[in-house]
């Protein structure tokens, strides 16, 4: 139990994160990239730092999904609906280049998202204006994949098994069949196998930094080491 005046570790974890973060390009704009597996903790995560940032960074921390730029349903199952399919069809990363990192890079304002996956109808919300220091913290799926590794300043991958992330992961939807938080369940299979195609195109792009998310209330900061690189795996 923590007691009166200390604060909860996960606070101070997120705390030393943060300082990190900010210490990116300092005096300039800077985008870093919030990576790892679907129900890891990404957005929340996200939104956590930015929430922290007025109290302890001296510097504004804005957010914007990955999932803001999904191609329409049509389009991603075009080719099938397997893991491949997944992996390659998932998103519309020219959109978010123009749409978000051209015009921050630039000094603009920026649109932090073109379509809506839920109602898989384009949306149009208003533009968002940043500070000339400002960093903006990008969380989604697949960001270290080759075509996105010069789009960031920084990397976080925030790790979690899939034991643990699946579960998180389905929560957020309704209905699921019985038994699919099991990772090797059928349902599971296009991304699940997207996320293992994915880590092995990562290869070559490990993070900056490792967040263990595996526990919300006691998360835990691993500098990547190229010895063991646990990046290259789904635990």
């Amino acid at each position: 139990m923590t007691g009166p005046g200390f604060l909860p570790v996960r606070q101070l974890v997120l705390v030393d994160l943060l300082a990190m973060l900010v210490a990116v390009r300092p005096g300039e704009r800077a985008v870093i990239a919030i990576d790892g597996v679907d129900g890891a903790g990404k957005s929340r995560l996200a939104a956590e730092l930015v929430a922290l940032a007025p109290h302890v960074a001296g510097r504004e921390v804005r957010s914007v999904s990955i999932d803001g730029f999904h191609h329409p349903r049509a389009r991603r199952h075009a080719r099938g609906s397997g893991p491949e399919t997944f992996y390659r069809d998932s998103y519309d990363y020219e959109a978010f280049r123009a749409k978000v990192l051209r015009p921050f890079r630039a000094g603009r304002e920026y649109v932090p998202a073109v379509h809506d996956v839920t109602t898989d109808r384009a949306v149009a919300p208003d533009p968002v204006e940043a500070s000339a220091d400002a960093l903006l913290l990008v969380d989604g799926i697949f960001l270290r994949r080759p075509e996105l590794a010069g789009e960031w300043d920084a990397t976080l991958m925030v790790l979690v098994p899939l034991r643990v992330s699946v579960p998180r992961g389905n929560a957020r939807f309704p209905n699921r069949p019985a038994g699919s938080d099991d990772p090797a369940h059928e349902a599971n299979a296009r991304y699940v196998g997207g996320q293992k195609l994915y880590l092995q195109q990562a290869r070559l792009h490990p993070p900056t930094w490792i967040l263990d998310n595996t526990d919300l209330q006691r998360p835990v900061l691993i500098d990547p080491d190229p010895e063991d690189p646990q990046w290259l795996e789904l635990p």
